[in-house]
């Protein structure tokens, strides 16, 4: 299969990027499913239903939250009619919605999608992120009941990120880190077969702050005093993410790809 990945969707530049690009990409590329973070999708925190409808419209098959999952107050009751939808595995035990799921993909191949949110440098604590995946691709051995498996780890820290590709090393088609909406360069399949890039960055605005108009946060970091609110950066936007593709009978990668399309940074891709 070709999995596409995209990273954190970073407000209205964000989402115009990826509804004006995934369809095309969708056909030319071949896709098969399709997954994008988009817990910064509206106003930069949080996901609206009506911006979640439209990323599902584009072509996206699933759409992952983070720590932000609900930020805007209207998705805590519209997670629950929309399956598409994931929070966090880990959020907590009373949060709406689910943290893992089943999907169709083409051919009637299934792939399963699964959440985690770290602990590390996080505002708050989390329940442990790595019993949570363990207990999950348990209960979905790769190769047998499904032939593809996702993981997001939305985190802080890269070593924690690195860390639960280790852990899932063999047992999950692609480990891919967001939240810090910076794309690194160490995507690479480790030595049991799984996929793994440490972020995806953002898909937003890169001539800003993680993709925050560049004063208010320059404003803090030089004065240790906020005047302002942060504003998503409004400018073109760069899509990145991580394509992996995969072998049905085993789940595992052969081959990953850093994914960077249109804005500031250089591109890269299939």
């Amino acid at each position: 299969m070709r999995i596409l990945f995209l990273g954190d969707v970073m407000g209205r530049a964000g989402r115009a990027a990826v509804t004006a690009r995934l369809p095309g990409l969708r056909a030319n590329w071949a896709l098969d499913f399709v997954v994008v973070n988009g817990e910064n999708a509206t106003s930069g925190a949080g996901l609206s239903p009506e911006h979640a409808k439209a990323l599902l419209a584009a072509g996206a098959d699933c759409l992952t939250l983070g720590d932000h999952a609900f930020d805007q107050k209207d998705m805590l009751s519209f997670i629950e009619t929309e399956p598409r939808i994931l929070r966090p595995l880990n959020y907590a035990k009373t949060a709406p919605g689910r943290g893992a799921r089943v999907f169709a993909a083409t051919g009637g191949r299934k792939v399963m999608v699964a959440q985690a949110l770290g602990q590390v440098f996080m505002k708050r604590p989390f329940d442990d992120p790595f019993s949570a995946v363990d207990a999950v691709l348990r209960a979905h051995p790769l190769g047998g009941a499904v032939q593809a498996t996702l993981i997001d780890m939305h985190c802080e820290a890269t070593s924690e990120k690195m860390g639960m590709g280790h852990w899932c090393d063999g047992r999950a088609s692609l480990v891919v880190g967001t939240h810090t909406h910076v794309p690194t360069a160490d995507a690479q399949v480790l030595p049991g077969g799984t996929a793994f890039q440490s972020d995806a960055g953002m898909c937003g605005d890169y001539n800003s702050v993680i993709g925050m108009e560049k004063l208010e946060p320059m404003r803090r970091f030089v004065t240790g005093m906020g005047k302002d609110r942060f504003t998503p950066a409004a400018g073109e936007a760069t899509l990145c993410g991580t394509l992996v593709e995969t072998d049905d009978r085993s789940g595992l990668a052969t081959a990953v790809h850093m994914i960077r399309l249109g804005g500031r940074l250089a591109p890269s891709g299939p």
